[in-house]
């Protein structure tokens, strides 16, 4: 690696583990409440102080480069990286006090991306990749908190957990064994495309809504072969496109192409990429006329 892509690599998983660790100060606390975004989507301050955080990192060690983040929009950079940012992927989760929220850093160069870090800060679980060096899983023992009066103002950053563990994708090689998970139906009814939903769920052996990340992060550690999105925003797709590929699977849009750009995601363990492709590809054209 060169170009200082070897640095940024370390750096994304050291901030998506401190990150999503900031989360927990927030997590399943009473007095944390929550607003409508314009869009609808709910956002809390565990959501903005954490984007926040991870910003102030970026900026203390690379100040060159640019950031997109979900909360407080785009940085311009000179340096021909740009860091994407989800402080809380699942926010509905989030609220509701489930641990399948994750915190996500991505990490582009000249508009590929390159680094992908993925947090489960309630389970102490979490995932990171980079081009050409694999996908590396952390999860803890047993869950370990943080003592309460714990905070990151002031203090430098925190080492992480050394990831030694290889992650691969599963060696299923049909649907009709393959454990499904997807994002809520809702989602696939808005874009039209819930018959889909309903195929792939009678042709796989059993299948489960782990929505967001978390879903991700179980197609490209084994667990899960096939991962949906019909609605997807960058932020939540460019940290997974380098962890999927790294640990030998696939991310890609519902037509196939490797794009975190298209507004929707495919995650799959690469051998069953084409039986899911053929749904999907039916739902895109169908969509698109």
């Amino acid at each position: 690696m060169d170009d200082g892509l070897r640095e940024r690599w370390q750096h994304a998983w050291a901030i998506a583990w401190e990150g999503g660790l900031n989360t927990l100060r927030y997590f399943q606390r009473a007095d944390v409440d929550y607003q409508r975004k314009a869009d609808k989507s709910p956002v809390t301050i565990a959501d903005r102080d954490t984007e926040q955080l991870l910003r102030r990192r970026i900026l203390e060690r690379f100040p060159q480069d640019g950031i997109l983040g979900e909360e407080f929009g785009t940085v311009e950079g000179s340096s021909g990286f740009r860091w994407i940012l989800d402080p809380i992927d699942g926010t509905k989760a989030f609220i509701g006090g489930v641990p399948l929220y994750g915190t996500m850093v991505g990490l582009e160069r000249d508009t590929e991306c390159v680094v992908g870090a993925v947090v489960i800060p309630a389970l102490q679980e979490g995932i990171h990749a980079c081009v050409g060096q694999g996908a590396w899983h952390y999860q803890a023992p047993a869950p370990a908190g943080l003592p309460v009066d714990w905070s990151p103002e002031g203090q430098p950053l925190l080492e992480p957990p050394l990831a030694e563990r290889r992650a691969r994708v599963s060696q299923v090689a049909s649907l009709r064994d393959a454990l499904l998970a997807a994002a809520e139906p809702r989602t696939f009814q808005k874009r039209g495309a819930l018959d889909s939903l309903m195929e792939l769920d009678s042709r796989v052996y059993v299948s489960r809504n782990w929505g967001d990340c978390f879903g991700y992060l179980l197609v490209a550690t084994g667990r899960v072969e096939v991962m949906i999105d019909p609605i997807m925003s960058v932020w939540d797709a460019a940290a997974v496109l380098p962890i999927l590929t790294e640990a030998g699977g696939t991310f890609t849009d519902w037509n196939g192409e490797a794009t975190i750009h298209h507004q929707e995601g495919l995650a799959t363990n690469g051998l069953v990429l084409d039986e899911v492709l053929e749904i999907t590809r039916r739902a895109a054209r169908a969509v698109a006329n």
